[in-house]
């Protein structure tokens, strides 16, 4: 004879949090041009450079999260060709998606968001950018056929610009 089994609810586990609970997700592309260069935004509410990107929306695909957040943020057109990287924040409790795109369209528009819009070499890449961003560029370069997955620690870009450190 079978027992009636009661129905639990399934949930964290005691003494742990939900992990999805203020998790957040980020979304950039590293756009290059014929000479290797890389597509970087100066954003508007601070004075630094960053890869075109941001937080993903509900409901969203990180690959169409990516696309949406290029063209809000640059005015250009995109597609996705391949994953570049996923990065852990677990500090942030974030995780991050670089893609690489390839430009299909648009052109370069400043908005409320970026306030210049600038190609740069690796070697000439501002000093006012976001150190996290420059590591995930050098990881895409130099890892050229391979998904990076990494983890990411310590202070954001802004923190350190409050800070007066970038």
């Amino acid at each position: 004879m079978m027992e009636k089994i009661e129905e639990q609810k399934v949930g964290p586990k005691e003494g742990k949090e939900n992990v999805l609970e203020g998790f957040k997700i980020g979304v950039f592309g590293i756009i290059r041009d014929e000479q290797n260069r890389v597509l970087l935004c100066l954003r508007t509410d601070y004075d630094m450079w960053n890869l075109p990107g941001g937080g993903l929306e509900k409901g969203e695909s990180p690959w169409d999260g990516t696309i949406r957040e290029v063209k809000e943020e640059t005015g250009f057109d995109v597609e996705i060709v391949r994953l570049a990287g996923v990065y852990s924040k677990p500090d942030k409790n974030e995780v991050i998606f670089n893609f690489e795109c390839q430009i299909t369209g648009g052109e370069a528009t400043l908005n409320d968001e970026a306030r210049d819009i600038k190609w740069f070499a690796f070697d000439e890449i501002p000093h006012n950018t976001s150190p996290k961003h420059i590591e995930r560029i050098k990881d895409l370069l130099e890892n050229k056929p391979e998904t990076i997955m990494k983890v990411q620690s310590g202070k954001s870009s802004i923190e350190l610009i409050k800070e007066g450190k970038l």
